[in-house]
């Protein structure tokens, strides 16, 4: 069933959108975002302090592009203006591990007693600092803080042991302020 579907997001003080064929780019007090989605089917315009997104005869795939787009706008807005925080503790019983950054690679040493250190590897535009037992990564997209948060996870993941004794690793304890 077609219908007339339009969403608005509106553009807070201190933030600058520019939308060319698709191409978004938000400017704000942390720093600037660029994006480019597929909108083909879709209009997509600026008007005063708004961004419309919408579709006179919109189907459940215009809804679907039309939600995610809005969402990745709102997420590209919040990003410029507050840089999203992902809170990381470092755990273990058996074996003290350690975690030291070099470029855009984390090498975590001694993890279970072993002799070859894991690697994990650091997006580009993400900022990680370790204060002795507890890592904070931050940048202003939330895609990037998140997978390098999920890239410290997956580096201590502990396989051909039992996960009920063995609980040592590096896992997320705080995304962007909520609790895990």
């Amino acid at each position: 069933m077609k219908k007339e579907l339009f969403q608005e997001i509106e553009i807070p003080e201190g933030v600058e959108i520019t939308l060319n064929d698709g191409e978004v780019a938000v400017k704000g007090k942390e720093g600037e975002l660029k994006r480019t989605f597929n909108v083909a089917r879709i209009i997509f315009e600026k008007k005063d302090n708004k961004i419309i997104i919408g579709n006179k005869k919109a189907t459940k795939t215009e809804k679907k592009l039309m939600n995610s787009i809005t969402a990745h706008i709102k997420n590209m807005i919040l990003g410029v203006q507050n840089k999203f925080e992902y809170k990381l503790k470092i755990c273990f019983s058996h074996f003290p591990f350690t975690v030291d950054i070099q470029g855009n690679v984390a090498t975590i040493k001694n993890f279970l007693g072993e002799k070859i250190n894991r690697k994990c590897i650091i997006p580009k535009d993400a900022d990680v600092k370790i204060n002795k037992q507890e890592i904070t990564v931050t940048a202003i997209n939330k895609e990037i803080a998140g997978q390098a948060a999920a890239n410290f996870e997956n580096a201590t993941k502990i396989r051909n042991r039992d996960k009920r004794v063995f609980q040592d690793g590096i896992y997320i304890t705080e995304k962007n302020g909520k609790l895990m």
